[in-house]
C-alpha cells in the first residue's frame, strides 16, 4: 500500500477520534444537568469544601480573638459559659432564642424535654447550646462554601477558639434534606417522653410552605395562633397515633414554665415568631448555597467545553444557560414565596424577637423593610426574602446573579404573571420593587429604567 494512503487513514483516524471525542463532550454537556441536580461534588474543585480555607463572620471574628483584639468574657452563671459573649460578640439577638427538646442533634446525651436545645440565630450565624455539653455548637453562611460548621469548648480557657467541623457535621447536613449541600434541617418529629422521635410514625421539614398542623414536632413554642394547631410542646407517648395526635394541649402556650425549668435558659421564650423566621431562613440558605455550588461547578464545566471546542471564553450553551436558569428559579420562587402557608389567623410572640427583628434592616423613604411582619395572612408584609441583602447572596456567580434579577424584575414588573405568583398582588409586586430600588445595592441598571420593557441578564 502506497505510504501517501497510510497517512491519509492516520489522519482520517484522528479526525474520527476527535469527532467521536467532541461528540461525548456535546452528550455530556446535554446529560450534565441532569447528573449536577442529582449530587453536587462540594468536596471538589472548584469547592473544595474540606480544605478551603473559610472566609465568614466566624473565621473573621477567630482573628481578632487571635490578635488579642477582643475577648471573651467566661459566666459562669446557670453554665453559660462563652455563650452570652459569643451572642453579644456576633450581634445574635437573645431574642431569637427558640427550643428544642427531641434527641435530633448532636449532643443527643445531654437533650430532652426538661433539658431542651436552645438556638439563636441572625441573617448569617446560628448558635446551639445544651445545658451541660461540653460545646457550643455554630454554623456560619460562608460566601463561597455555604453553611460552615464550628464547635467552641465551653470549658473556660485564656484562648478560646472556634473549631472547624466537617466530616462530623456533613455526614447528616449535607443531604437531600439540605439539598444536596453543606446546610441545616430544621426538622418537626414525633418526640418520646425522652425527647427520641419515633420515626416510624415519619418525619417533617419545615419551612414557610409546610401545613400548620406539621410544624414543630419535638420544639417548644411559645406565642398565640388563634384556632390554628401545630405539633410543639407534644409529647408522643406509647399507644399515640400519628393519625390522630390531640394537638390541643400544646396551643396558645404562653408560658413554657409548666414544661421546664426556664430559669436556666437566657430567656424564658420559644417565639413563635421566631420559629417561623427561622423555618424560612434555613431553607433558604440552603438553596443560596445550592445556587453558589451549582453555578460554580458549571462555571467550570463550561470553561473546559470551551476550551475543548474552540468557542469564545464567554459563550454560553444552551445546556450551561439551562443550569444556570434552574439554580437561579429555585432560588427565585423561595425567595418569593412562592407555595407559602396562608395563615388562618393572627400570629403574636412571646418575647421581644417580633419588635426587635423589623428594626436590623433597610428600610426605604417610606419606612418599609422586607422585615416588616404581617403575621395575619403570612410570615411578611412584603413577600421578599431579607436575605437578598446577604453577603452570600451577593457573592453568588454572577451567570447565576444575572438570571435572579431578571426573574425577580419579570415577576415584580408584572411582565410574569404565571399561576405560582398569584398570591403577589400588583400592590405588593409594586411595593417590593420600590423598596429594593432604594435599598439594594448592585441591581442592574435595567431596573432603574422605567422603559426597559424586556430586560437583558447581565445588563
Amino acid at each position: 500500500m502506497p505510504m501517501y494512503r497510510c497517512e491519509e487513514i492516520k489522519r482520517g483516524s484522528k479526525i474520527q477520534q476527535w469527532a467521536i471525542f467532541a461528540a461525548g463532550l456535546l452528550l455530556c454537556e446535554l446529560l450534565l444537568p441532569a447528573v449536577v441536580s442529582a449530587q453536587l461534588s462540594f468536596e471538589e474543585a472548584p469547592i473544595n469544601y474540606n480544605k478551603a480555607e473559610p472566609d465568614n463572620l466566624i473565621s473573621r471574628f477567630q482573628k481578632r480573638l487571635d490578635s488579642g483584639e477582643i475577648k471573651l468574657a467566661y459566666q459562669r452563671k446557670n453554665r453559660s459559659g462563652y455563650l452570652p459573649a459569643v451572642l453579644e460578640a456576633l450581634k445574635i439577638p437573645v431574642s431569637s432564642q427558640t427550643l428544642v427538646f427531641s434527641k435530633t442533634s448532636l449532643q443527643v446525651k445531654h437533650i430532652d424535654p426538661q433539658s431542651p436545645r436552645a438556638l439563636y440565630f441572625n441573617d448569617d450565624l446560628y448558635v446551639g447550646i445544651v445545658q451541660g455539653g461540653p460545646v457550643l455548637e455554630l454554623s456560619a453562611s460562608d460566601p463561597k462554601l455555604g453553611t460552615v460548621f464550628y464547635t467552641m469548648s465551653q470549658s473556660q480557657t485564656s484562648h478560646p477558639t472556634f473549631v472547624r467541623k466537617t466530616f462530623e457535621c456533613t455526614q447528616c447536613h449535607a443531604s437531600s434534606m439540605t439539598q444536596g449541600v453543606p446546610g441545616h434541617i430544621m426538622r418537626s418529629v414525633y418526640p418520646g417522653p425522652d425527647g427520641m422521635p419515633a420515626f416510624r410514625e415519619g418525619t417533617y421539614r419545615s419551612d414557610h410552605s409546610s401545613p400548620f398542623s406539621e410544624r414543630w414536632g419535638g420544639w417548644y413554642v411559645s406565642g398565640t395562633h388563634g384556632d390554628m394547631r401545630h405539633m410543639g410542646n407534644l409529647i408522643f407517648r406509647q399507644g399515640d397515633s400519628s393519625r390522630n395526635l390531640n394537638r390541643e394541649p400544646g396551643a396558645n402556650t404562653v408560658d413554657l414554665e409548666k414544661w421546664f425549668d426556664t430559669s436556666a435558659y437566657l430567656t424564658p421564650h420559644s417565639d413563635i415568631v421566631s420559629l417561623m423566621v427561622l423555618e424560612h431562613q434555613v431553607k433558604m440558605h440552603n438553596l443560596i448555597t445550592r445556587a453558589q455550588i451549582e453555578g460554580r461547578i458549571t462555571e467550570r464545566d463550561a470553561t473546559v467545553m470551551n476550551r475543548m471546542l474552540e468557542r469564545e471564553a464567554t459563550f454560553q450553551s444552551d445546556s450551561t444557560k439551562r443550569r444556570y436558569e434552574s439554580a437561579a428559579n429555585r432560588l427565585v420562587d423561595y425567595m418569593l414565596f412562592v407555595d407559602e402557608l396562608q395563615l388562618e389567623g393572627q400570629v403574636r410572640g412571646t418575647s421581644r424577637f417580633e419588635s426587635e427583628f423589623p428594626r436590623t434592616g433597610p428600610r426605604d423613604r417610606r419606612g418599609r423593610s422586607l422585615r416588616d411582619f404581617d403575621l395575619k395572612r403570612r410570615l411578611f408584609k412584603y413577600p421578599c426574602s431579607y436575605l437578598i441583602y446577604s453577603e452570600s447572596f451577593e457573592a453568588l456567580p454572577q451567570p447565576v446573579l444575572d438570571v435572579v434579577y431578571r426573574r425577580l424584575w419579570e415577576v415584580l414588573s408584572g411582565k410574569d404573571q404565571s399561576s405560582e405568583y398569584a398570591h403577589l398582588s400588583a400592590k405588593d409586586r409594586r411595593a417590593i420593587l420600590e423598596i429594593l430600588l432604594e435599598t439594594k445595592r448592585g441591581l442592574p441598571q435595567y431596573w432603574k429604567l422605567a422603559e426597559s420593557d424586556s430586560p437583558q441578564a447581565g445588563g
